[in-house]
């Protein structure tokens, strides 16, 4: 059976799209899936920098499709996930060095060669030659947003793009929510934001300073020891698998804030994996 291959966009920059995939291909590994994720943002590298592999590039994705080397030689393994695999974007070339046709062509090479049970593609800000790059090849789309009007916007705009190249049902993911806030007023909630994007939500990642530490620390962060963000990605990964994991009212945070009660009064809190 054929892997699986997302490409993970918003249109905006800044909203964690980077993030989203460094840490839901994590997730996916320690499922024990054989995961890849591709920088395609030529240029502007940065998913090497968040998963701490920067120092341990040789060959890149433009050697890659330009035949320089074989995939195998510029994949990097995760050192703490042994079925984690970054393929990183060039820093010296332009995004006008491979086309859609070339990138189309490379997933389905990881998929048939390399048998990659997913494939997460961390899509450029924009929607110029780089989003088309990104887009070229995937089965589907995650939208990643935040709760902010002009990163909303962007993000159907992302959706009509993504659904005029018959991509038709992009999942959504929420990044950065604030239960305070919403209550008082000063955030739009979950509902709202699906009620202007109308698509599937997949899941919620709570607003959590420890992003921050694990992206200097080079260490996704579903690999500490973590009560708000950690979570939320592996179960967002286990909705990819197929699992039914409700989303409750406030989401993903509000699944959190029960694990801590739990801790609280000393019920186990682990979630079963599967077998």
């Amino acid at each position: 059976m054929a892997g699986k291959s997302y490409v993970v966009t918003s249109g905006k920059g800044g909203v964690g799209k980077t993030t989203v995939t460094a840490n839901l291909g994590t997730a996916l590994a320690l499922r024990g899936n054989k995961v890849c994720v591709i920088d395609s943002d030529i240029g502007l590298r940065n998913l090497d920098v968040v998963m701490g592999l920067e120092n341990r590039i040789v060959y890149d994705l433009i050697d890659v499709i330009e035949g320089t080397c074989r995939p195998k030689q510029a994949l990097i393994k995760h050192k703490k996930a042994d079925k984690l695999f970054l393929l990183p974007a060039s820093q010296t070339r332009n995004k006008e060095a491979i086309s859609p046709k070339q990138m189309k062509e490379l997933m389905i090479r990881m998929k048939e060669e390399e048998l990659f049970d997913y494939i997460l593609v961390d899509s450029p800000a924009g929607i110029e030659r780089g989003f088309r790059n990104a887009i070229a090849g995937a089965d589907e789309a995650l939208i990643v947003t935040t709760p902010e009007v002009s990163a909303i916007r962007d993000a159907d705009r992302i959706i009509g793009l993504l659904q005029a190249d018959e991509m038709y049902e992009p999942k959504l993911v929420i990044n950065r929510l604030s239960t305070e806030l919403v209550k008082k007023g000063d955030m739009m909630d979950q509902d709202d934001i699906i009620d202007i994007l109308s698509i599937e939500l997949l899941g919620i990642i709570p607003e959590d300073e420890g992003i921050v530490a694990s992206t200097n620390m080079g260490v996704p962060i579903v690999l500490l020891e973590n009560e708000k963000a950690g979570p939320a990605f592996k179960r967002i990964a286990r909705r990819l698998e197929g699992e039914n994991i409700p989303i409750s009212l406030t989401g993903d945070i509000e699944e959190t804030l029960l694990n801590r009660i739990k801790r609280l009064f000393g019920i186990n809190r682990k979630e079963p994996e599967r077998v």
